[in-house]
């Protein structure tokens, strides 16, 4: 785990602004490093320290394809995401072509291994980090499988932590020897805050609970946070107090500006803009005449000004709450569990006025095995003892299953004012439509294709299903950005379901 960094301590906290008694927002970016190497070496020890590409398109022994992920190890031979899996098979050879006896073979310390995507078993590693997301922060927007803003102002602040305050889980003790001593992306620190460690103590429970690590940025903004993720990967922790972002972001290249992709770099570079301190200091008459009102939009940016705030959109698609156990076989214990979450879903469901047609489980066994049973009702309801009854019918099938972690999820959200169907005949045991209402499959070693769940022991949230691949903002109007790479340098698939 790396220590944190911390830009401009001395300013903390806040910096005024047009309301000097506002607190200012506390914004964390995640972005998991290399996230779909780092799900492959979960379940493949042999994988650790090796170069690893994963392709999409791609089948083993085959050389079509793209690259998804190729991690750090991987990109010392210059092998990058969106990069033709053709290509990188010259600079990187696959292992299983190397043999130490035949001169024209390629050397085996030079090879990689290489994977095909699995989508359903990443989706499944997303979900435990996800649980850590929502538990961790009320207000979220989940970008991608591999990235998602947080806003976490009503849990921590910019407050400097005194040499004897704070608590372990906010890594803010100055008197534990075991705490990282602060760092500095632009010059040493001269205070550390509290949301510095609120922060460590989220990017630790992503690695402990879900087994992967990410890096993550703070800063008082979107844009500034998400570039302070990208400042110091791997398994980076980077923090831009209140009134430190211009001075963070000054040397930058305008390439590294949320929202600058390669041209409008060129274009900047046209106009002898080269860093986002040019960028800040620019005409912005100038820059709307070259970019349009991305332009000015670019600049305030680069400036450290960026009022946009976390908000998810769209109606949430399921409702789910999910509990963490000592891993246990025990039936009593797992039905009582399961009996609670269902109560507090179907709560959850009625207080927001939805009615939900499918009920579901999910059963994890350790170490990552991802189980999920749903069941179809003949149209959307709202009805608690239902909700429990299912899920106990459902949970039957792991009676003599040690799992780690349980969670109960109702999907398929009607917030339409329509009339309740009607549950006569339903047998909660057996498929109301005939064969199409077990969703869920078992599987071991690549998970299931799940969606994600609430926090263990937090508060109930909703997620959004279908959040774009990326923040509109990452894409130049000209078209920019339309082939997505991730600042980590991954190929987005898809949503972070």
């Amino acid at each position: 785990m790396t220590g944190g960094r911390t830009v401009g301590g001395e300013t903390l906290p806040g910096a005024g602004g047009e309301d000097a008694d506002a607190p200012d927002r506390v914004v964390c970016h995640v972005d998991m490093d290399c996230f779909y190497a780092s799900c492959e070496r979960l379940r493949h020890d042999d994988l650790d320290g090796e170069p690893v590409v994963v392709g999409m398109g791609y089948e083993p022994g085959e050389s079509i394809g793209a690259v998804a992920t190729a991690s750090y190890e991987a990109r010392e031979f210059g092998v990058e995401s969106a990069m033709p899996i053709s290509e990188a098979l010259e600079l990187l050879p696959r292992r299983a072509d190397a043999d130490p006896d035949d001169p024209d073979a390629p050397d085996p310390a030079e090879t990689g291994r290489y994977l095909p995507v699995d989508l359903d078993f990443y989706e499944a590693v997303a979900s435990e980090v996800k649980d850590v997301l929502r538990d961790c922060a009320d207000t979220r927007r989940e970008v991608s499988i591999d990235e998602a803003y947080l806003d976490v102002t009503d849990r921590t602040a910019w407050t400097v932590a005194g040499s004897g305050g704070g608590d372990g889980d906010d890594g803010v003790d100055g008197a534990d020897p075991a705490d990282p001593p602060p760092s500095g992306a632009a010059g040493p620190a001269e205070a550390r805050t509290l949301a510095e460690g609120y922060a460590r103590h989220v990017k630790e429970r992503i690695e402990r609970e879900a087994g992967v690590p990410a890096s993550v940025g703070v800063a008082p903004n979107m844009s500034a946070a998400k570039v302070a993720s990208d400042a110091d990967k791997p398994d980076g922790l980077v923090v831009v107090p209140p009134g430190s972002v211009a001075e963070f972001l000054a040397p930058l290249p305008t390439a590294d500006v949320h929202g600058v992709g390669p041209v409008t770099e060129r274009k900047l570079a046209e106009l002898g803009v080269e860093t986002a301190g040019d960028l800040a200091a620019a005409d912005r008459d100038r820059l709307a005449e070259a970019l349009g009102e991305r332009g000015p939009e670019l600049s305030r940016r680069a400036a450290g000004d960026d009022d946009r705030e976390v908000t998810p959109t769209g109606l949430p698609k399921s409702l789910s709450r999910e509990s963490a156990l000592p891993t246990t076989p025990d039936e009593a214990t797992k039905r009582e569990t399961v009996s609670a979450l269902a109560a507090d879903v179907a709560r959850r469901a009625r207080e927001r006025g939805c009615l939900y047609r499918t009920i579901g489980i999910k059963a994890v066994e350790p170490p990552y095995d991802v189980n999920t049973r749903a069941k179809s009702l003949p149209g959307p309801v709202d009805d608690p003892d239902l909700v429990e009854e299912v899920a106990l019918d459902l949970l039957a099938e792991f009676d003599e299953t040690p799992v780690r972690k349980l969670g109960v999820r109702v999907s398929k959200l009607d917030f339409a004012e329509t009339d309740q169907a009607t549950l006569g005949g339903f047998d909660a045991g057996e498929d109301a439509g005939g064969g199409s209402g077990d969703t869920g499959d078992r599987t071991r070693g690549a998970g299931a294709r799940t969606t994600a769940t609430d926090g263990d022991g937090g508060k109930l949230t909703d997620w959004v299903d279908g959040e774009p691949t990326a923040e509109e903002t990452d894409r130049d109007a000209t078209g920019d950005d339309a082939e997505r790479r991730t600042g980590d340098g991954q190929a987005s698939l898809g949503d972070w379901s």
